[in-house]
Parts: C-alpha cells; structure tokens; sequence
C-alpha cells in the first residue's frame, strides 16, 4: 500500500459556482473570493479575478469580458476557468512560497468523468503537482466536524451556488445521495424574475443576491423585513427606487426552495433504516451559503421532523474539508475519488 507524504505545501480547494475559497494546511482558509474572472477580449489577457473582477460584472467596456466561468457547480468556460484558478493559486503559492503543491479539490457528486477531467486539468495547469477530488457533501460533512467514518449515519445537505448536494454518509463512505442543479443562482435568477413580472423593474445579478441575503427567508420572519431596490424601469427605460420586502422575497424563491426541500425528501425515504434511526437522533446538517437563508433551517426542521442544525461557517465546510483529507490521510484517503498527477 503506498503512503501519501502530504507536507505543508498541500492545498484543499472548494471550487465553487459563486466562490472559489483555498485552505493550506495548517493555515486554514487562506482565499475566499468570487468565481468570476475578467479578460481582455483581444489579447485573451487576465485583468482581474475575484472581488475585484466582481465589482466589473455588468460594467465593463466592449473589449472586457467579466464573467462568471462555473455554472452548476462545473467548469462552464474551461479557458476562463484555467486563468482564473493559475491566478488565484499563484497568489497563494507566491504569498505562502509554495512551489507545485497538491491539491484535494471539491467536487459535485453528480459530475461527469468529462467535467471530472476538465477540473484536473485545470487545477494542474494552475500549477499543482497532483490532484485528488473528494465529493463536495463528503468534504462539507468533515468540514462540519462530522464523524464520517464512524458505523453510524450522518445526512449532510450543501446549498452553494450551483448546486445543492445531499448525502446519507456512514464508515466513510456516502451510501445514498443526490444532486440538484437548484441553489443559489436559482435564488438569484427567481428573485430577478418575480420583481421583472411584478414590479416591471429589471435588477442585476448582484442586486438580486444582496436581496437574498439581507431579506431572503424561507418561512415568514417574525417582524417584515424591506430594503431599497435599484433597476431600470421596463416600461420607460429610466432609473428606479422600489421598496422590497422579505415577504416578497419569500414568494419570489418558494418554488426553488420547495424542490431543494423534495430532493432532501428523497434522498431520506432511501436511506437504510439502521442508518435512519441515526439521524433521526443527529438531525440533518447544512452548510454552504444556502443554510444561512433566514428560517430555512426551521422549514426543513417542519417538512421533515428532523431536527436541523446549520454548522459553524458554513460557507467554509467544503475547503476546510478538503484540507482535513490532507491532515489524516491514512484515515481519509476513501474519500477521494480520484487522483491525477503530472
């Protein structure tokens, strides 16, 4: 059997839809930017990434693309996602003087080979040595401080950008899961849509995750919430100021919401009953940004009659995850799925 000599060089990556966040081992989380990417059209050049390639979404001139490469939770664009990721690993690198590390990147479990592929392609164009992909709920549940490879069930629901993932996890291994392509650009597009229809405004991409964040619920909120909202008024092209309230953002988000709900439904009614018995004693575990929508947690608690907990920095369990794997190897390695080198 050979052993994996993981030194301090090694890397875990959550290469997600809405952010690209990278642990070193022993440093913790070391980058969490945005996954949008901003090139100049005629040299193919990168200009910026992360927040600051953000802040350019909708702004930019003719000959700058600022876009977003990951769609769904896979590479959508493998160009811009290669440039994106060489940058952003080659800031780590240069600022921790790492040379070719290796890295344990985060992957949805409903992915093909060929997007499998395109991301260990890219990850080793970034400059890494080797790379090793573990299946994104895996990585949430050791990034949540789960026992994942104790004989018992776990249940783990990753609510990113792209994609909301459910395992049933028990002896390090997932025994039932389930990939939706509903998450929070979903929320995003239905929260564009439902003021489109209602309000005749049109909002941006930002705008609308702004809306979800500061007043997007699941379930009714004990005192309404309302914030200002500025688009473009449909009818006479001008600039507009509307009022917004969480009651609204409620109603615009309720069908997305109702199928990431049935999709974690499923993925229960197929679980073994001795591991069933376990979580129903556990409770059901979130992470990733979609746990932290307000009372999504106690909708889920109601619909199932499980109880629901959301785990410490959600939004960080899929990198911290992938770094952990480097940590305990020997006790980790059935984890990772698959593994490249060059």
């Amino acid at each position: 059997m050979k052993l994996f000599n993981f030194s301090s060089r090694d890397i875990g990556v959550d290469l997600g839809t809405a952010n690209i966040i990278i642990t070193i081992k022993g440093k913790d989380i070391v980058l969490n930017e945005p996954s949008v990417v901003a090139i100049e059209k005629n040299t193919h050049s990168i200009l910026a990434t992360g927040n600051e390639a953000k802040e350019m979404l909708g702004r930019t001139p003719a000959d700058i693309l600022a876009i977003r490469p990951m769609k769904d939770g896979v590479i959508a664009d493998y160009t811009a996602t290669g440039l994106m990721l060489r940058n952003m690993l080659q800031k780590v690198c240069q600022k921790y003087n790492l040379a070719r590390p290796r890295v344990v990147v985060g992957v949805p479990s409903g992915i093909t080979e060929v997007e499998k592929r395109a991301v260990e392609e890219s990850i080793l164009q970034a400059g890494a040595r080797e790379v090793y992909l573990i299946e994104e709920p895996m990585a949430a549940a050791i990034g949540a401080g789960l026992e994942v490879s104790e004989p018992a069930g776990n249940i783990v629901v990753d609510i990113g950008g792209g994609t909301t993932e459910v395992a049933i996890i028990s002896l390090g291994g997932i025994v039932v899961s389930n990939s939706l392509r509903v998450a929070g650009d979903e929320l995003n597009q239905d929260i564009i849509n439902y003021i489109k229809r209602e309000m005749n405004l049109a909002i941006g991409e930002t705008t609308a995750e702004q809306i979800k964040i500061n007043i997007g619920c699941a379930m009714p909120l004990m005192a309404e919430e309302a914030m200002k909202v500025r688009g473009r008024n449909l009818g006479t092209g001008l600039p507009e100021t509307i009022i917004m309230t969480s009651g609204q953002a409620q109603m615009a988000m309720q069908e997305s919401i109702e199928k990431i709900i049935d999709i974690i439904k499923q993925t229960l009614e197929k679980t073994p009953p001795e591991l069933a018995s376990d979580i129903m004693e556990k409770g059901i575990v979130l992470t990733g940004g979609g746990a932290l929508i307000q009372n999504f947690d106690k909708l889920l608690a109601q619909q199932t009659q499980i109880p629901v907990y959301i785990a410490e920095k959600p939004l960080e369990c899929v990198a911290k995850g992938a770094g952990k794997t480097l940590e305990d190897l020997e006790k980790l390695r059935t984890v990772l799925s698959s593994t490249k080198r060059r």
